[in-house]
């Protein structure tokens, strides 16, 4: 990971800033739809600070320059930023959170600006209450984002992908009856409209998929929904012939651009509710635009504001994450295939490198199993950048191998890989840490503690209205016993045919998840990890599925629910020190490995004795 001289990007911002009267500037990672994935043209945090990891914020004044990141990315971004930025290790005591170390920078009555379109409403109104607070202005937005104009011509353009339907068979549910649903929400709360800003929730509401966003099927765009009118807000030239007559005649297609002033007209065509003295002009409405709490505070002001508006979870992204039957059945399907590949990728990866001996760096192990995974049925791409990662490297945790940048792989040393694909009736993410030669017994520790978490989450029974919050425990216990622990949540929402990372639902300490309780149908990670920094890093994660689980009582007569796991690639036997495994994990164990060897051994079969070889070995009862 190479460093990056911002210091002549840093003096154009400055200069910019002075020109627009603003002292302190926040640059955010996310594009204006609030994506945590973005196109190369919107990756205005990373151009400014040389910092690429996916989450993050910079906050550059006119002396000085801050770039805030979780704990999943601090050993990256110490080796990413140079000498001009400080790192702002969030989560850590006495650390500012960046809109703290933000309203600090503005005592003495001191502005901050930020492009409000990368910004949600909420954000906006807590840091501009910090701000006062601190004694500084207020916050203001610029509507030209100002590293945009430092990038210049050297800027991505703005992507044209095409937009394609997504069939019946994969998805599940006709569009019209999902926006029916959302109606039905509208009359609930009796409110105006929706207007939807999130790209996987459009993408979903209308059964389109796109490719705007590396590894993320969707495509830029805004969408309105109205008790009487459904408007999607995208380029028509971005339309595949068949998405027309797909939508018909009730959706209407307008400009991507057009959201804005068309959120404006929405907005002043609300009717006010009358005073005593019958005047209307200065009244509140009797009904207000629904927007998700993710909307950018520059939506939310064309909307007109807090009067106008009414922010919300937003309804789409709750019903998307219960994924319905058929889209259930395409995670299993397409999680059986991608174990097979990932299976004959670790049998030819484990050949090359102790039988034939041959010399392979991390970029080039992750373009095979690229090429292992594209033969597969209904394989689109990845699902995001593959974590190949040897030794060292492996605690870095999200680390990304570059080409000619890397380390070839030791199979002396622990090799971690992290990926995932998109297939048309589902996504992947699999983690597998694995050793070619002899372990540690520290690594050995390490990875049966971390697999003992995954075991402990994957067999929880909880009874409904449970969240992800209440569960993280469950995997950290064992770690937590030994005073081990790791910076990253234990679980992530995952999207049918979308986004990896899916929300609303998760397993962690984010707040965010306990507001939300688990409901059949939600698919999510199980991962939990442990890293050692400069020495090795290990982590397993399967993805599994809330369904309903029997038990002999039904306390307070609610239900009770489970997992049931889909992803199909064995454990690291060599890793596992048995002595810490109890009965039930051992026989949990068994059981998955004769799970993964009946699903995925037909593929092999007299078609590829190696990996058969390979899988029937690492599948063998312990």
């Amino acid at each position: 990971m190479e460093t990056v001289d911002t210091t002549e990007r840093l003096g154009k911002l400055r200069e910019l800033m002075k020109r627009h009267e603003v002292d302190v500037y926040i640059v955010p990672s996310e594009d204006s739809h609030q994506s945590e994935y973005i196109a190369p043209c919107d990756a205005r945090r990373e151009h400014i600070s040389g910092f690429s990891g996916s989450a993050g914020t910079a906050v550059v004044t006119l002396d000085k320059a801050a770039l805030a990141t979780d704990g999943r990315y601090f050993n990256q971004a110490s080796k990413q930023l140079d000498n001009n930025w400080q790192l702002l290790k969030q989560g850590l005591e006495d650390v500012p959170t960046w809109q703290e170390w933000s309203a600090e920078q503005s005592e003495g009555c001191k502005t901050v600006g930020v492009d409000p379109t990368v910004i949600t409403a909420p954000e906006a109104r807590k840091l501009t209450e910090k701000i006062k607070k601190k004694g500084g202005n207020t916050l203001v937005g610029i509507e030209e984002n100002l590293v945009d104009l430092v990038w210049g011509k050297e800027r991505p353009p703005r992507p044209n992908e095409k937009v394609k339907v997504l069939g019946d068979h994969f998805n599940g549910k006709k569009f019209q009856e999902k926006i029916d649903d959302v109606r039905k929400e509208l009359e609930k709360k009796k409110s105006a409209g929706l207007i939807v800003s999130m790209l996987d929730e459009i993408a979903w509401l209308y059964n389109l998929r796109g490719n705007d966003i590396p590894y993320n099927p969707v495509f830029f765009s805004y969408a309105t929904i109205t008790p009487t009118t459904a408007t999607l807000y995208i380029d028509s030239s971005k339309l595949n012939p068949d998405v027309p007559s797909h939508l018909g005649d009730s959706v209407h297609i307008r400009p991507y651009e057009a959201i804005f002033e068309d959120a404006r007209v929405l907005s002043e065509s609300l009717p006010g509710q009358s005073t005593p003295n019958g005047d209307t002009a200065t009244s509140k409405p009797q009904k207000k635009f629904l927007i998700s709490t993710r909307a950018s505070w520059a939506l939310s002001m064309k909307l007109g504001g807090e009067e106008k508006v009414e922010e919300i979870r937003s309804p789409i992204g709750d019903a998307k994450a219960i994924k319905n039957e058929t889209e259930l059945e395409g995670m299993r399907a397409c999680h059986i295939r991608d174990g097979a590949a990932l299976s004959e990728y670790f049998a030819w990866l484990e050949e090359e490198l102790l039988v034939k001996e041959n010399k392979l760096d991390e970029v080039e192990a992750a373009d095979k199993l690229e090429h292992i995974r594209s033969k597969h049925e209904h394989f689109v791409g990845l699902s995001f950048d593959t974590i190949s990662s040897n030794g060292p490297n492996a605690a870095v945790i999200h680390y990304k191998p570059e080409r000619g940048n890397c380390s070839v792989i030791d199979p002396k040393a622990i090799y971690l890989c992290d990926s995932g694909a998109q297939y048309l009736d589902g996504t992947t993410d699999t983690t597998r840490t694995i050793h070619f030669g002899t372990p540690s017994d520290l690594e050995r520790k390490a990875y049966t503690l971390v697999l003992k978490g995954v075991i402990a989450l994957d067999k929880a029974v909880f009874p409904k209205g449970t969240s992800g919050f209440a569960l993280d425990t469950l995997a950290r216990q064992f770690l937590w016993e030994e005073g081990l622990d790791y910076r990253h949540g234990t679980g992530h929402g995952v999207g049918s045919y979308l986004n990896v990372h899916e929300g609303p639902i998760g397993v962690g300490t984010r707040i965010q998840y306990s507001e939300v309780a688990l409901s059949p149908g939600n698919v999510l990670s199980d991962e939990p990890g442990y890293y050692e920094d400069g020495n090795f890093g290990i982590r397993i994660e399967n993805i599994i599925m809330v369904r309903e689980a029997s038990t002999p009582y039904r306390f307070g007569d609610k239900p009770y629910l489970g997992f049931e796991h889909v992803t199909m690639v064995p454990m690291c036997k060599k890793l596992i020190d048995e002595t810490l495994i109890t009965p039930r994990e051992r026989e949990w164990l068994n059981s998955y490995h004769k799970e993964v060897r009946e699903k995925t051994s037909h593929y092999f079969e007299g078609r590829d004795e190696r990996t058969l070889k390979w899988l029937r070995r690492e599948t063998t009862p312990i």
